[in-house]
């Protein structure tokens, strides 16, 4: 079943999808690297939460935020083992 998903994830490099591991965790993002092992996710953008407020010295949202490179996410990169994924889909694009 691995090497289905390695196959998969490989074609949908820079889309976004939502994987479920075996223990029940939905992982939403973007497929940004697969390797033989890991598939790699980068966080979805901020939805609606553009500009500066909040209190923060950058605000939310694209190109600002908490994001990895400027990425405008919560978090940074984060690999899900190939051995761990359920269930992987692709997220229609007015989803996020």
């Amino acid at each position: 079943m691995s090497q289905n998903y390695y196959h998969t994830c490989c074609k949908c490099v820079g889309r976004p999808v939502a994987i479920r591991t075996h223990d029940g965790i939905i992982h939403r993002g973007i497929v940004h690297h697969v390797s033989r092992s890991h598939v790699i996710l980068r966080p979805l953008p901020a939805r609606g939460l553009g500009g500066h407020g909040f209190g923060y010295r950058h605000g939310y949202g694209r190109g600002h935020g908490y994001g990895h490179g400027g990425y405008g996410g919560y978090g940074h990169h984060w690999g899900i083992s190939f051995a761990a994924i359920a269930a992987l889909a692709l997220l229609p694009f007015f989803f996020w």
